[in-house]
């Protein structure tokens, strides 16, 4: 009985152990704009769902963000097989990044295109962005991996 006792204790006091060390882990790695910082490359999919623009989409981005909440952009999409006016459009907004490492951006286009609203989630310690645009009709998705700078 008295080892039975012993044994629950321990077995207790392993698992507050535990649970600290994975609240402190968690704590730890809490995200921030911050976590944002430097250039990402972008591979763009999906489709407009509705209207005169429906059709598929693909292309690729850089995105440069700043680690305090801004960003800018150059795309190359193209759009039901067509090429975009411009070889590369560019872009700039802002973006913010909640604890939980989701976030949410708006990108503004210097071609006067719409403002894309994106949502997003942060991945591997901030080295990969998984996104998805929220603006009405459509269903486009982006994933974007930090670049490496080699110099």
């Amino acid at each position: 009985m008295k080892l039975r006792m012993q044994q629950s204790a321990l077995a207790v006091g392993v698992s507050l152990l535990v649970l600290s060390m994975c609240a402190a882990s968690a704590r730890a790695q809490s995200c921030s704009e911050s976590i944002l910082n430097g250039d990402y490359g972008f591979t763009v999919t999906g489709q407009i769902l509705t209207g005169s623009g429906a059709g598929p989409v693909t292309g690729v981005a850089m995105t440069h963000f700043d680690g305090q909440g801004n960003l800018q952009q150059v795309d190359h999409v193209v759009h039901n097989g067509v090429l975009p006016a411009v070889e590369w459009r560019s872009g700039t907004g802002t973006y913010t990044v909640n604890d939980d490492c989701t976030g949410a951006a708006v990108i503004n286009f210097s071609d006067h295109s719409p403002s894309l609203n994106l949502r997003f989630v942060i991945a591997k310690r901030g080295s990969e962005i998984r996104t998805v645009v929220s603006n009405p009709n459509t269903a486009i998705t982006s994933i974007g991996i930090r670049r490496e700078t080699f110099f």
